[in-house]
């Protein structure tokens, strides 16, 4: 079966077009080398495609006829994705909401002097020191 398929059948991709460009783009490596769409996949390779700043590492356990349900897809594959991309996805998505959330519009000036204050390094006075 065809690599774009085969992750489009087990639901790493909405479309097969998606899946297509994915492979394209060189997002997607089969046992190490890059993936070409037509890339035909077997039992016991490994899948290597990267997918919401996440690098998801598969191994392929069968073939599936056509696209399966989400209760099925583990029959097909198997996930060794490390938990710590997960983690690290979660820390990105909450320091993305830590200052502002979305859609609040431009900092105001007290927005403007808080990231100043932040930023301003303490001064140091060195007349104090007689050594």
């Amino acid at each position: 079966m065809r690599v774009d398929k085969y992750l489009w059948c087990v639901r790493y991709y909405k479309t097969r077009n998606i899946a297509t460009e994915a492979c394209k783009k060189g997002h997607i490596t089969v046992n190490g080398q890059a993936a070409k769409p037509s890339r035909e996949v077997f039992p016991t390779d490994k899948i290597t495609l990267r997918r919401d700043q996440i690098n998801y590492i598969l191994t392929v356990l069968d073939i599936p006829d056509n696209r399966v349900g989400a209760k099925l897809v583990d029959i097909y594959r198997k996930d060794e994705t490390p938990a710590e991309a997960f983690e690290h996805l979660e820390l990105l998505r909450l320091s993305k909401e830590h200052y502002r959330a979305k859609g609040t519009g431009r900092p105001t000036k007290k927005d403007r002097r808080d990231i100043d204050d932040y930023t301003d390094e303490p001064s140091i006075d060195f007349e104090d020191d007689n050594i």
